[in-house]
């Protein structure tokens, strides 16, 4: 299961970046950054944005992902 909220603070991280700061980037507030954290799922413009700020194409790693999905489940059959 995909967790975008785990991936977009995990990636925060890993570029050692502050809430503060991508908070700024987003036009939103720390504790908006921390429920984007929290989210299962999110809204694609949002996602896009986020995105273009760290410059990172999650959108891509979904679709690789559903593809393994797809492909296990049709060997599956």
């Amino acid at each position: 299961m995909i967790n975008i909220g785990e991936r977009i603070k995990k990636e925060l991280l890993l570029q050692e970046r502050s809430v503060t700061w991508f908070a700024k980037k987003l036009g939103c507030t720390r504790m908006s950054v921390y429920r984007i954290f929290e989210k299962q799922s999110i809204d694609t413009q949002q996602l896009i944005q986020i995105s273009k700020i760290l410059e990172r194409d999650f959108f891509n790693e979904i679709s690789e992902e559903l593809n393994i999905a797809c492909n296990n489940s049709e060997t599956e059959l």
